[in-house]
């Protein structure tokens, strides 16, 4: 049985992919600093596994640190050592994730994401852990105008969050080329995350200021905001709304496990996936689709067009299929299904 360590893994995809992990027999060891995340989410993660039954299902361990602490984390890793629980392979989820946050203020973000992953990178070389899977993000891509963003595509990111995972990325890839006989690196460039655990009991818990559409969608239903935005009805798109690729929570989840699976059974290397469902969704697409799956009116205004957004992100996903056999299974309509059950369940979210 593998003892995995999750940073950030009491966030949105963090949790789900705890409890995939759980469910599968690994041991999880959940370090977070809970500024942007719920510890009432991994109770729920405990509450979800109790339910199951399942007797093969691995221990959950929770450690309330932050990321810039370098002295933490060696404690987390030098633990594991005294205790012959060595860590095997970490996810990193960790770090800030708002775009509009990004730009009003990206030194907090080069800050926390850069720097963070460094003390992180530091302290697995130090305890010879050399499996990582990184929390990437489509944004490095910029926007393709024609068709689908594979691997390979050109890399543009037009925003300082998407900056940030970039040079991860190529940290990285220095990290691997200086021992390629030693890491095991993937890093996971992932889409539009949205839904919820088909039980209501996890999903995205905003903290702060919201600025992803899906949440504001369940804000405008649940009636706690008057009128959604639609930023820009004159993108070069069918119907003038920004394209992106919406997957669900759980898909991606289970992305990582396939992908850390994929690490562990392969010899090192660094791979980059993209984790999405290759269909591109309309804004209003979505509003309408959320509409109509839940019978719920969703009010919404045209504004203008949103600093760091661009008009298109769809995601190749035929290397990840091929190599992951990772399929993306859950409808857009499970998706606006599972996130309305989550949003009815806990309207405040944990709080």
């Amino acid at each position: 049985m593998k003892n995995i360590l999750l940073t950030g893994g009491a966030g949105f995809i963090g949790s789900h992919t705890c409890l995939i992990l759980l469910e599968r027999g690994f041991n999880v060891i959940v370090y977070d600093s809970f500024i942007n995340s719920s510890k009432d989410s991994l109770e729920n993660v405990k509450k979800i596994c109790n339910k199951q039954n399942n007797k093969n299902k691995g221990n959950l361990s929770i450690i309330n640190g932050d990321i810039c602490d370098l002295n933490k984390l060696n404690k987390v890793f030098y633990q594991a050592k005294e205790t012959n629980n060595f860590i095997d392979g970490v996810i990193h989820f960790a770090g800030l994730k708002s775009v509009r946050e990004s730009v009003e203020n990206p030194i907090k973000y080069w800050d926390i994401n850069v720097n963070g992953t460094i003390n992180l990178l530091k302290i697995m070389e130090l305890y010879d852990c050399n499996s990582i899977v990184f929390s990437s993000s489509a944004t490095i891509y910029g926007s393709c105008e024609f068709g689908s963003l594979s691997e390979n595509s050109k890399i543009n990111p037009v925003n300082p969050y998407g900056v940030t995972k970039l040079t991860i990325e190529r940290l990285l890839i220095d990290v691997f080329n200086s021992c390629p006989n030693k890491w095991r690196i993937a890093n996971l460039r992932y889409f539009n995350p949205i839904g919820a655990h088909s039980s209501g009991l996890i999903g995205e818990d905003c903290k702060g200021q919201i600025n992803n559409i899906f949440p504001l969608i369940l804000e405008v239903a649940s009636g706690r905001k008057k009128e959604l935005e639609v930023f820009g009805n004159d993108w070069p798109t069918p119907d003038g709304t920004c394209l992106r690729d919406y997957v669900h929570v759980m898909d991606i989840s289970e992305g990582h496990i396939n992908t850390l699976n994929y690490l562990f059974q392969n010899v090192p290397k660094i791979i980059n996936l993209n984790l999405g469902t290759g269909l591109g969704t309309s804004v209003l697409e979505l509003i309408n689709t959320f509409s109509e799956t839940n019978k719920v009116d969703i009010p919404y205004k045209i504004t203008s067009r949103r600093d760091g957004d661009v008009p298109m992100l769809v995601a190749d996903n035929s290397l990840s299929k091929k190599i992951l056999n990772w399929f993306p299974n859950r409808s857009l309509e499970i998706m606006c299904k599972d996130g309305w059950e989550w949003k009815l369940k806990y309207p405040n979210g944990f709080k």
